[in-house]
């Protein structure tokens, strides 16, 4: 009898992983932007961090931690009240090298001031990295980075926690914060029946002593097995920000009720819980009644990070996207030489340089804020348009990602269908896209001067590029009309467009003239590759994304 092999076919005509990479040094245009922004002298340690998050092995990680969610255990074996939540292993590992890369502190000195020089911009780059291989650990690394800004606002809390907060140690025991190694930090705003508009809150604190007890609930509050939270409630003299640890000082576990987990969409490796209080033990941060002021210290930095983290996603999709390309032949000739191809993947690869320069930009104005007022007015008023313009572009840039993979890019084995599901929280999360446009017309209502000035500075910025000073022009005049709201999200788009032609045109001109001349200039079709660029460009934009 003839004996038939096992195999029915030959695997042939596949990409190979894209793993075991550099992420710093395969990515040109952020090692450019971090240059031009001050980080140059971190190119080292950068490329240490593109290395290991690289590898396969982080990968692997990324993937685990995703496909076995994080599990609530309401009760011991004995029925005592426990709420905890138990992750797996690899999320811990995540956890634990973001941790010691100092993701969460490393743009504070030890006493909880800025770091200052370009420690936002190189902790940017590596958040950037990091969110490419797995982005929903970096929930509580971003809420704990943020909460010393809010802590500020009460120097004899910030000083006891700044020793613990301040180390480079992931330490995921469940126990009272002064006695762990390292700490983690989350927040509780949104309730039911307000969402964004917090005024609305009903959960209330009553005083006990020095402290109060906090009675109410939260409908959305993340990364549950943080050491403590930021809550805001009602105290005798309005909404407040208060400081809510797992622990009680006598040890007890605090009174913080966890419903259920939700069931999201994406950011599925970290807990996002449903949260009832109790009489929970509080701390105030801040005056009474100051909660919103003293909340939105955090807030700004929680923001930065959504963008950054969505430029990390829309990079990783084109880097695979891109690799995909140059393995898989169709027609007898590459996915990367066919001219189709090569259109989407240089408007997706312009796109890409844009928003990590604007980002960088972002992130250097947050660098310098405390000390110059120019570049604080810039963060002010820049923030929620870069947000909104960045992180509303990434759900429809991954799917363009997914559909140059075919079939590939849309099944779970690989990345970008989780990248893709991941994608939509950051435009959401902190304010969604017409919350952020309503604190831009308020920046530029409160700060009128300051905001021209800035305007001032990107039209000088941005001279010479097609469609600029029309931009500027359509810009003001919308912020001048009483009737501002109506167009918002048209202005808001256009300043961000601006801001990117801008900071794109310091660290590269070539890209920010083809940049200037696809989106600012009018005639930009509303799909990728439906732009018309010189084949010489093509391949410029295509050997910076990728070499």
């Amino acid at each position: 009898m003839r004996q038939v092999p096992f195999e029915t076919h030959e695997v042939f005509n596949q990409s190979p992983p894209f793993c075991d990479v550099d992420l710093y040094a395969l990515d040109r245009p952020l090692v450019e932007a971090v240059a031009a922004n001050g980080g140059g002298g971190a190119a080292d340690e950068l490329t240490e961090f593109g290395r290991h998050w690289g590898s396969a092995a982080v990968a692997e990680q990324g993937r685990a931690a995703n496909e076995n969610t994080p599990k609530l255990r309401s009760f011991d074996s004995r029925g005592n009240r426990r709420d905890e939540v138990e992750y797996h292993p690899a999320y811990h590992e995540l956890m634990a090298q973001s941790a010691r890369a100092g993701l969460h502190n490393s743009t504070w000195n030890a006493a909880g001031k800025p770091e200052g020089g370009a420690s936002e911009v190189i902790r940017a780059a590596k958040f950037y990295m990091a969110a490419q291989v797995e982005t929903g650990h970096l929930c509580p690394i971003t809420m704990t980075r943020a909460s010393v800004a809010a802590l500020a606002e009460q120097p004899d809390l910030l000083a006891k926690v700044m020793p613990v907060l301040g180390t480079r140690v992931y330490d995921p025991a469940f126990a009272p914060w002064p006695t762990k190694r390292g700490m983690m930090l989350g927040m509780g705003m949104t309730e039911k029946q307000g969402g964004t508009d917090v005024r609305s809150n009903m959960t209330w604190a009553e005083r006990d002593g020095e402290a109060f007890r906090i009675t109410g609930h939260k409908w959305f509050m993340s990364a549950p097995m943080c050491d403590a939270f930021l809550v805001l409630a009602q105290a005798e003299e309005g909404l407040s920000c208060f400081f809510m640890p797992r622990f009680a000082p006598d040890g007890s576990i605090n009174a913080i009720r966890f419903q259920r987990l939700k069931d999201k969409l994406g950011n599925r490796s970290n807990a996002s819980t449903e949260v009832e209080f109790h009489g929970a033990y509080a701390e105030r941060v801040g005056a009474e009644g100051k909660g919103i002021r003293t909340i939105i210290q955090m807030v700004q930095l929680t923001r930065q990070d959504c963008a950054i983290a969505s430029a990390g996603l829309m990079r990783s999709g084109l880097a695979h996207a891109l690799h995909h390309a140059r393995h898989r032949s169709v027609f007898q000739k590459h996915l990367a030489d066919q001219p189709l191809m090569q259109a989407v993947l240089s408007d997706m690869a312009l796109h890409v340089e844009a928003v990590v320069a604007l980002v960088m930009r972002l992130c250097r104005s947050f660098d310098h804020a405390p000390d110059d007022a120019k570049e604080a007015a810039y963060m002010r008023l820049l923030t929620p348009a870069i947000k909104y313009w960045v992180c509303k572009s990434a759900p429809g840039f991954l799917y363009e990602a997914m559909e140059c993979l075919g079939g590939n890019g849309y099944v779970e084995e690989g990345i970008l269908a989780r990248h893709y599901r991941e994608a939509p929280v950051n435009a959401i999360w902190e304010g969604s896209g017409n919350v952020m446009c309503l604190d831009v017309l308020r920046a530029m209502s409160r700060e009128t001067d300051a905001a021209l000035a800035v305007l001032r500075d990107l039209t000088q910025q941005t001279k010479g590029l097609s469609g600029a000073a029309e931009a500027v022009t359509s810009i003001v005049k919308a912020f001048r009309n009483p009737d501002s709201e109506r167009v918002a999200r048209l202005t808001v788009e256009r300043l961000a467009l601006l801001a990117a032609a801008a900071a794109l045109n310091a660290v590269s001109p070539r890209p920010a003239e083809l940049f200037a001349a696809a989106r600012l200039a009018g005639n930009h079709a509303s799909m990728y590759g439906a732009v018309d660029l010189a084949a010489d460009d093509i391949r410029g934009l295509l050997e910076r994304a990728l070499p």
